[in-house]
């Protein structure tokens, strides 16, 4: 009797009929043979859209120049400063857009208080990332009026609303006029920042060759663009190096 094959008795008198079980079992093969065949392609299908997730998260972390909010009423300082007066005489001062998406999220340290006189060029607050810290000097001169506290509490709020809840000081100025002579308005400010974001790229092709190389080709994405929070992900000579170029200027 061949494998496979058994004998069935059957209630005639002609004998015995023999049955195939690989025959009766040939539906199920079928049916696991069909769902592999079917599995196969589904994964891929998975495994293709997780790269194109992939890849737009990656486009979407680009900076560009469009990317950047410059409000066009405020008066921007040459070291990435804002300043706008409000009715009552009193300056709002803060960080530019610019700034803040080179940096990331970064805590900030008040270097005056409530009543303190400050004068344009004196140290105006502290940006702190995970002990890498960038000084900023004050655009404005005055007495400082009040202080934006909810940033200690919630850091954040300074790069999701810069121009807005995101303000530092509010100063009443001593000498606006002379001084906000050399800050940018409208649309020089823009056309300043696009160059300061060109800059930056030149500034990276030096210092993180100089300092870290083998970072020097992770802070550019694909296509020769940007990553966003560049800054972040760099050592902290790179942040020293940076702040003299950008942010330790004459500004008086």
């Amino acid at each position: 009797m061949p494998v496979g094959v058994i004998a069935q008795k059957i209630n005639t008198m002609d004998g015995f009929s023999y049955t195939d079980i690989f025959a009766t079992k040939g539906i199920e093969y079928l049916v696991v043979i069909t769902f592999l065949l079917l599995l196969i392609p589904f994964w891929m299908i998975l495994n293709k859209e997780s790269k194109i997730g992939t890849q737009l998260r990656k486009a979407f972390d680009h900076l560009s120049f469009n990317m950047l909010k410059i409000p066009q009423g405020l008066f921007y300082g040459k070291n990435h400063t804002w300043m706008y007066m409000e009715k009552s005489g009193v300056a709002k001062v803060g960080l530019d857009d610019l700034l803040l998406h080179l940096t990331g999220e970064v805590k900030c340290t008040f270097s005056g208080n409530t009543g303190d006189v400050i004068h344009k060029g004196d140290l105006f607050t502290e940006l702190n990332q995970n002990g890498k810290v960038l000084r900023i000097q004050s655009p404005v001169s005055g007495e400082i009026t009040e202080i934006n506290a909810r940033l200690t509490e919630n850091p954040q709020m300074m790069n999701n609303d810069p121009y807005g809840k995101g303000w530092i000081y509010k100063i009443k100025p001593s000498n606006w006029i002379s001084e906000v002579e050399s800050c940018y308005f409208a649309t020089d400010a823009t056309v300043w920042s696009e160059k300061e974001l060109s800059k930056f790229k030149d500034f990276l092709a030096v210092s993180a060759k100089n300092h870290t190389p083998e970072f020097s080709a992770v802070v550019m994405q694909d296509g020769g663009e940007l990553a966003d929070h560049t800054l972040s992900t760099l050592p902290d000579p790179i942040w020293k190096d940076f702040e003299k170029e950008f942010l330790n200027l004459q500004i008086s």
